[in-house]
């Protein structure tokens, strides 16, 4: 049976992602704060699942929790980080950006550093960052949040590319950008080109299984991708 770790699998992304993989058969140790939440998904499948509850940004259970999760599986075949906070903060209060830092960068970083080695020591492996189309440019009303995904974006890049030293080819690193998705992460009112939960998870699970080294989410977002990666600052600051 194929194994799997998806951290911050209590809502959202995370949870719908969990289940198409338990329906597909693997077995899936699940990750986050909320242990009721991740109690209720463990009653559905049973056996499937593997429970353990950690904050992504206190480093040190990070890594105890990815540790006993190891111990668990043996071995990994995907890990995806899907934890996340982000703030509309345009008076940039601290406890917010913080936060945010803590979790988006601090957090995902240990993370994936511990699934990158894990990968490297087999041989194979599949890593999964959640990042976002906030990852391509700055924004006023959100800056830690936009900038945390910017972040993750390149840090997730510099991974693809120290799979070279990888001799088996069979270690893939596959950056999810979605746009706006109907969860609690959806910042803003008004939100165009939303996309429900379900058809995100599902755009979302067949990138992963096509190990997609990049994938927007919706597909439509790449036109997006592309305007803000050309438009000059000026124009983006007059704009959003």
């Amino acid at each position: 049976m194929k194994t799997a770790i998806v951290f911050g699998a209590t809502s959202g992304i995370g949870k719908e992602i969990s289940e198409l993989l338990l329906k597909d058969g693997y077995r899936v140790a699940i990750t986050g704060r909320r242990l009721e939440k991740l109690e209720a998904l463990k009653k559905q499948y049973s056996n499937q699942v593997y429970v353990a509850q950690n904050d992504i940004q206190k480093v040190d259970e990070v890594e105890n929790v990815f540790n006993e999760i190891i111990k668990e599986f043996t071995t990994i075949d995907i890990i995806i980080q899907s934890s996340g906070v982000g703030h509309i903060n345009p008076t940039l209060a601290w406890n917010k950006e913080e936060e945010t830092i803590f979790t988006n960068v601090v957090g995902a970083t240990k993370l994936y550093d511990l699934s990158f080695n894990l990968f490297r020591n087999q041989g194979f492996g599949h890593l999964v960052g959640i990042t976002s189309i906030a990852s391509i440019r700055g924004n006023r009303g959100a800056p830690a949040y936009f900038s945390s995904k910017a972040y993750q974006k390149a840090y997730l890049e510099s991974l693809y590319m120290k799979t070279k030293t990888i001799k088996s080819n069979k270690v893939f690193i596959t950056d999810i950008r979605p746009g706006f998705v109907d969860t609690a992460m959806a910042l803003g009112e008004g939100i165009f080109w939303m996309v429900s939960l379900e058809k995100a998870a599902k755009q979302i699970y067949t990138a992963i299984k096509k190990k997609k080294r990049v994938a927007y989410i919706s597909k439509r977002w790449r036109l997006i991708a592309f305007i803000l990666k050309i438009a000059p600052a000026s124009f983006l600051k007059k704009m959003i």
